[in-house]
């Protein structure tokens, strides 16, 4: 299973903020760190805005923030959020399957099963899981700039 870019810039974006916690960031910020498009993060930092997962701050002295701490963000619910529903087989679209074997065929029980056990994974993490090396995390993405969590040993 693939995920698509949008869910990939989705965890990366809440990693970033999680790297550090209690500071804010900029979306061009986050783009620089990971070489990426700004105009896809504010895509993707508008739906993490609408689900609850960041806080956007307007205004000097605005920006980016986790809205929850990282403990309490589910990596499944991320990806179930941002990826919709799991399609992994036409089979699954109801609306768009046009394939002949459908009735019979066993390979739609067998990608759920698969899927459901992809989620199950994910569900025992979360983005606190994902930064427990939060340090390393941040020396790579914070390149340049003093981060305060290098200030605090």
């Amino acid at each position: 299973m693939r995920l698509t870019s949008f869910t990939d810039y989705s965890l990366r974006v809440l990693i970033f903020l999680a790297a550090e916690p209690g500071r804010r960031a900029t979306i061009s910020e986050i783009a620089r760190a990971f070489d990426i498009s700004e105009n896809h993060l504010m895509k993707v930092v508008h739906l993490l805005g609408k689900t609850g997962l960041l806080a956007n701050v307007r205004g000097k002295g605005g920006g980016l923030e986790l809205a929850k701490a990282p403990e309490a963000i589910n990596i499944a619910k991320v990806v179930r959020i941002t990826e919709g529903p799991p399609l992994p087989a036409e089979c699954f679209d109801r609306e768009r399957n046009a394939c002949v074997i459908t009735p019979v065929c066993r390979l739609r029980s067998v990608l759920g099963e698969a899927v459901r056990a992809f989620y199950a994974v994910l569900e025992q993490y979360t983005l606190e899981d994902l930064v427990r090396n939060r340090h390393a995390v941040a020396g790579l993405l914070f390149v340049g700039h003093q981060s305060s969590i290098n200030e605090q040993g």
